[in-house]
């Protein structure tokens, strides 16, 4: 995907970029980041001339304290880098808004307000951990139980709404937009489902229940052959729905619940993994209709899975970080072939990031590690700040995002 060179990205990724509706899918991955792991939703930036080090005083061109707790990544449009927060223990929760050029806090909005309904608010779980998504002029925020909004990046809101959902700890999943649509996953204890929003009013168009336990992880869209599939990593399955209507159009069983990473797709292939407390990855064929779980399963492995960080694709290769240990591997994504695993330590929540010909992987230790995408391993640069990082990296223009547990920076070659 992207302006990177075509030796180093799946061709396949494409097709994800012609989902968005930018004009210039090329200046779009350079200057937009506006959903969880970005534009594609896989983890990729067109962003040039990146720093490959930083510390807390090299390469920052700011950086500002961020109220409150989240582990909700930053999304980035035009002049703005919007977040999310919750304040008193969830009893607050807000929408925040940065300048990107002066680190300047321009809206401080907050949508929910009162006594959480789960009062659990551990540093790993708050109540502010899904990402936004922007598109235009409108931002759409989801606080799992507390609430689902859109706003106006002038910062007025637009609708509000609330959503039956019951999670063991506190939201996760982040919101999907398709067409007219708001998709927003509830998978929590006792009612799990996917709802579809009217992303104009939010009245519910279409929802699909699932079976199963908890699950956390944000819906990926793709297009297969000649249709459109939302590929969600549930709680015992892993499922294909029509974006449009919430049908089932292929399902593979699998062991394992409170599932985090997002799908992957490349080579013509998805890849999913996670699940606790012993963690699988799956690399499936999207052309079935049905239960394909004897059919469509094109490998599988057990070895150095992740639970929570979402995976990469580059070029031939898959590149995934385990959670504890920081055990990171380097596979051939057509046939699960091994070509290294390196323990690089640490802690892993922050999902992955290709950018600039590296992959940038932060550890909760506030630690992040840059490698070569590479089938042997070339540990790049290894950068440390204070806090902790278990929200997703950005980068757009020649700036990375990262926020810490009590900042946000942006980091850029000086």
């Amino acid at each position: 995907m992207g302006v990177m060179k075509s030796s180093v990205l799946p061709k396949s990724l494409c097709s994800l970029v012609l989902l968005a509706s930018f004009a210039n899918a090329d200046d779009a991955l350079v200057h937009q980041w506006p959903q969880f792991r970005g534009l594609g939703g896989q983890g990729h930036s067109g962003a040039r001339d990146l720093p490959s080090t930083w510390s807390e005083t090299d390469n920052i061109a700011w950086k500002v304290d961020v109220p409150g707790a989240g582990n909700s990544s930053p999304v980035i449009t035009g002049k703005q880098v919007w977040l999310t927060s919750s304040l008193d223990n969830g009893k607050r929760l807000s929408v925040l808004c940065y300048d990107r050029e002066r680190g300047d806090l321009v809206h401080d909005i907050e949508v929910f307000s009162g006594t959480p309904r789960h009062r659990r608010n551990d540093p790993q779980r708050p109540h502010a951990n899904p990402t936004p998504v922007i598109e235009g002029d409108r931002l759409y925020v989801h606080f799992g139980q507390h609430g689902t909004a859109c706003l106006t990046t002038a910062g007025e809101v637009v609708w509000s709404t609330q959503l039956l959902h019951d999670p063991m700890y506190c939201p996760s999943s982040s919101p999907v937009l398709y067409k007219d649509l708001l998709i927003v996953p509830c998978c929590g204890r006792r009612h799990s489902y996917i709802a579809a929003l009217d992303k104009q009013t939010g009245d519910v168009r279409w929802q699909r229940q699932n079976k199963g336990r908890q699950a956390d992880s944000t819906p990926l869209l793709i297009r297969a052959g000649e249709a459109d599939q939302l590929v969600c990593n549930l709680a015992s399955r892993i499922v294909s729905l029509d974006p449009q209507t919430g049908k089932d159009i292929w399902s593979i069983r699998q062991r394992g619940c409170a599932n985090v990473p997002r799908p992957l797709f490349g080579h013509g292939l998805i890849f999913v993994c996670g699940g606790y407390m012993k963690p699988d990855i799956y690399a499936i064929k999207p052309d079935g209709r049905g239960d394909v779980s004897k059919t469509h399963i094109r490998w599988q492995s057990d070895r150095s899975v992740p639970q929570n960080a979402s995976p990469v694709i580059v070029g031939d290769e898959l590149y995934l970080i385990t959670d504890k240990g920081g055990i990171a591997s380097c596979l051939d994504a057509r046939t699960g072939e091994v070509h290294w695993r390196k323990r690089i330590g640490g802690a892993y929540y922050a999902s992955m990031l290709v950018a600039d010909g590296r992959i940038y992987l932060s550890s909760e230790e506030g630690r992040t590690t840059v490698i070569a995408p590479k089938t042997t391993f070339q540990e790049l640069a290894t950068n440390q700040i204070d806090g902790e990082i278990r929200a997703s990296l950005a980068a757009v223009g020649k700036a990375i995002y990262l926020r810490s547990d009590s900042k946000l920076y942006r980091i850029e070659a000086k």
